[in-house]
């Protein structure tokens, strides 16, 4: 049976059936209605955004790239916020959610093993996979053993249920006795922004592996999709998180806009985070120019352009390459020497000279492989 053929009569999660109906239906009804009546104030927008950020930051910073894929540590103060920041974005605790996540990646649109596969439907990625038990869902913690060794990912999974009331409900009504409203904080700061913080986040399962672009690899349908990394902390740039899931960045360029990034830089210069883990640019760069390659000959079959001009494209596409790896080399030598500190005058004059020679070198073939590949449908190309 193929991917797309499985079906599958799963129970119902009444649990999370009631929870996910009853919750927008709120949002879309009594929120705007009790707005029109009564009026929210800058006091009750400002817990919602405050409270919105903190959910989703929470998700994206601790439980996404701290907990599920360790890019980074964290001193006990931040990673006990997160939790209750988690708890409080009410999408499972930090052991379930990282389970699910690394699940994913492991088997990213396995329809059979993948949790949210987006090959099975907009839908099923999206919400579906949570209303009924799935096989692909099916619980098994054995995949975050070495998280439960985290004194606060234990605490946050014996009290889940307390900290999700107390952040929920008991902190919006605190904040609305204190405002002398209740009904405004608890409707903007917990339904309002609880429905928003949780489907924000889902975006990132179903619409980032159906719109966009992708850069770095076509091995998954994950997708790089800017407007999806304005509404999600950064998580939109997702072909790039897919390909290189180390990486405490989602957004590797300094311009792209990925606030989790910012944060945990930030956080990094006070010692609140440290080990933030990176990806070297010429490995970036590798990957991105064989995706280009990859896509640029199946270009040249399609359009039928002549061999020797296919001849010329791959061997531009080696020299490209092999600069990249020299390049990547080069400076593993710099950072080990200095770090060794074993670099002396002459040492340093020959390696920064020969990096000016690998960056012209490079900024050259980087010219030349965009002229090919921009030129790629040129009529001259193309065999009669």
């Amino acid at each position: 049976m193929s991917q797309s053929q499985i079906k599958e009569n799963a129970d119902i999660n009444w649990t999370n059936m009631v929870l996910f109906t009853t919750t927008p239906l709120l949002a879309v009804s009594i929120v705007p209605v009790y707005g029109y009546n009564h009026g929210y104030d800058t006091f009750e927008w400002s817990v919602f955004f405050i409270l919105l950020v903190f959910c989703g930051m929470s998700i994206t910073a601790g439980y996404h790239r701290l907990w599920s894929h360790k890019t980074y540590h964290a001193h006990p103060i931040l990673r006990f916020i997160f939790a209750l920041g988690g708890a409080c974005a009410l999408q499972n605790d930090i052991l379930h959610w990282a389970s699910d996540h690394r699940r994913h990646h492991q088997f990213v649109d396995n329809n059979e093993k993948d949790p949210y596969s987006a090959k099975r439907g907009f839908w099923f990625s999206h919400l579906g996979w949570i209303l009924r038990n799935y096989r692909s869902g099916k619980e098994d913690l054995s995949n975050v053993k070495d998280l439960t060794s985290d004194p606060i990912v234990r605490f946050q999974h014996q009290h889940y249920l307390k900290l999700v009331l107390l952040t929920n409900i008991g902190l919006p009504t605190i904040l609305g006795l204190i405002h002398g409203d209740v009904a405004g904080s608890l409707l903007l700061g917990g339904v309002l922004r609880l429905v928003l913080s949780q489907h924000s986040t889902y975006l990132i399962n179903s619409a980032a592996h159906i719109w966009g672009r992708q850069p770095y690899s076509n091995s998954s349908t994950a997708r790089d999709n800017t407007f999806l990394a304005l509404l999600t902390y950064g998580e939109g740039y997702h072909n790039y998180h897919h390909t290189f899931q180390w990486d405490y960045r989602n957004g590797n360029r300094w311009w792209h806009y990925d606030p989790t990034k910012w944060l945990i830089r930030f956080l990094s210069i006070a010692g609140i985070t440290k080990g933030l883990k990176t990806c070297s640019p010429a490995i970036v760069e590798t990957a991105k120019l064989q995706k280009q390659y990859l896509d640029a000959t199946d270009k040249c079959k399609l359009l039928k352009i002549s061999e020797n001009w296919q001849l010329c494209l791959e061997e531009e596409y080696h020299q490209f390459a092999n600069t990249l790896k020299t390049w990547s080399e080069h400076h593993k030598v710099i950072f080990e020497s200095k770090k060794l500190a074993t670099l002396g005058k002459l040492e340093k004059l020959e390696f920064r000279k020969k990096s000016r020679e690998l960056k012209v070198k490079l900024r050259d073939h980087r010219r030349r492989w965009a002229q090919m590949i921009e030129n790629l449908g040129h009529p001259v190309y193309v065999a009669h």
